[in-house]
């Protein structure tokens, strides 16, 4: 019997995924579970539409993130922190991906998650640093960020 898997199934099949599976397991496990639903016309062509507006979503979000990354790459995009520091340029203190995060709402009205921006560690100097951020996993941008002594 084909069916169409609502919910993961370990060593069976993905959630979307059209298989073969014996007919009794089909209908005394999965179906009565509600793992699975059997492959009708019906059931095909829902399948298809959701596939299709899975696709949609993803170009929709994959042109979002090529246009951030447009304006966060422009030149004009320096992100500006002060923070407390000692004479020979070093930070009391560090300058986290939370602090990045928040300075370009502040001030660019970008609002981006802390945890896209790949800070391999924390800023701990004075100066500029080219610091990654992950906008989508085939797009990357890399922003300058200034840290000036108060």
């Amino acid at each position: 019997m084909k069916v169409i898997f609502i919910k993961d199934v370990r060593g069976r099949g993905k959630r979307g995924e059209l298989k073969e599976v014996p007919d009794g397991y089909a209908q005394n496990y999965l179906i009565k579970r509600g793992l699975a639903k059997e492959a009708t016309k019906a059931a095909m062509s829902e399948l298809k539409g959701q596939q299709r507006a899975a696709q949609k979503h993803e170009a929709e979000e994959l042109a979002e993130a090529k246009r951030l990354k447009e304006v966060l790459e422009s030149e004009d995009t320096v992100v500006e922190l002060s923070a407390k520091a000692g004479t020979d340029g070093r930070i009391f203190g560090s300058v986290s991906s939370k602090q990045i995060a928040k300075a370009l709402e502040d001030q660019f009205n970008l609002k981006i998650d802390k945890r896209k921006i790949e800070l391999p560690a924390p800023i701990k100097a004075t100066g500029f640093v080219h610091v990654p951020i992950k906008l989508h996993h085939d797009v990357e941008a890399t922003i300058d960020v200034h840290v000036a002594a108060k």
